[in-house]
């Protein structure tokens, strides 16, 4: 099954929570682990969007940019609307810059923390800037492998931030549910400080495992759908051979979760999440319908 707008209960007003735009030729961190010999623009992504029936999306600044969130802060400035950003900051950048950032969509910032070294988030200057985080509302988005999260997380929630965990938590693939670290993060539910990212499962498991779908409900066990939220990880950057946008979407699908959860880890957590609501709900009572015709 390639998901379509049609394969959803709520065609056009899904949100893709998780995805990245860039070009050849804009300057690249020193220390990136690779960088895709290709372009993954705007232009490339909003069709997909239309035809998976998604109103809103969010974008990731990738890890080969570092903290250079020019490229990003122009897409989003684009499609204002539709768009909201996680960047990747310096931990002693100036307020001011975040707020620039708050003002043209940014809702938080991502430690993309694999293969580094892990940052010791309970010193300055990471204290301040999580502080700064709490001041704007915004999130901390966690990249990390699933053995490593349980003190970054605890850091993050000690200083009252509000913690995205990408890609499953990131399990050994070998491993999967089984991996400490995935159990442990499990155990985090109950903070009701702490949301997951049902996206990238590529990098998480072996072919043909039932990791997805065990995966999937055991965090809905502990988190609750609603702490739940699905992105595409396009363009699926050195996964690009072996998955498409639709393969991702039909992944969840496939599942049989039911409307509600559907609803929620599709459409509602991140609606709230990420303040699309509020602009939707104002959207709405301008023009009543007009919500479901914007992706269009």
């Amino acid at each position: 099954m390639n998901a379509s707008a049609s394969s959803i209960p709520f065609a056009q007003s899904g949100v893709d929570a998780h995805a990245h735009v860039f070009e050849r030729g804009l300057p690249l961190s020193g220390d990136r682990r690779y960088a895709p010999a290709y372009d993954a623009t705007l232009d490339d992504y909003l069709p997909l969007l239309n035809a998976h029936g998604m109103s809103h999306a969010v974008l990731v600044q990738p890890s080969f940019l570092g903290t250079d969130n020019r490229y990003l802060l122009q897409a989003l400035s684009a499609q204002s609307q539709r768009l909201r950003g996680v960047a990747v900051v310096a931990p002693d950048i100036a307020e001011c810059e975040l707020t620039e950032m708050h003002e043209r969509g940014v809702t938080g910032v991502r430690l993309n923390l694999m293969e580094q070294s892990l940052p010791e988030l309970g010193t300055k200057p990471w204290t301040a800037l999580l502080d700064k985080v709490v001041r704007l509302g915004w999130h901390v988005e966690l990249h990390r492998n699933a053995a490593d999260l349980a003190p970054l997380i605890d850091r993050l929630l000690e200083r009252g931030v509000r913690v995205v965990v990408d890609h499953f938590g990131r399990p050994e693939p070998a491993l999967g549910t089984h991996d400490s670290g995935f159990k442990a993060l499990l155990a985090y539910g109950k903070t009701g400080r702490v949301w997951v990212k049902v996206s990238g499962a590529y990098r998480c498991t072996v072919p043909g495992s039932r990791f997805v779908a065990d995966a999937t409900r055991q965090l809905i066990d502990h988190f609750g759908a609603e702490r739940l939220m699905w992105g595409s990880d396009w363009p699926h950057t050195q996964y690009e051979t072996v998955t498409s946008y639709g393969d991702t979407l039909s992944t969840l699908l496939k599942l049989d979760l039911g409307a509600h959860a559907l609803d929620a880890i599709l459409r509602t957590t991140a609606l709230q999440f990420y303040a699309f609501e509020l602009e939707s709900a104002a959207h709405d009572a301008q023009a009543p319908g007009a919500a479901l015709q914007r992706a269009t």
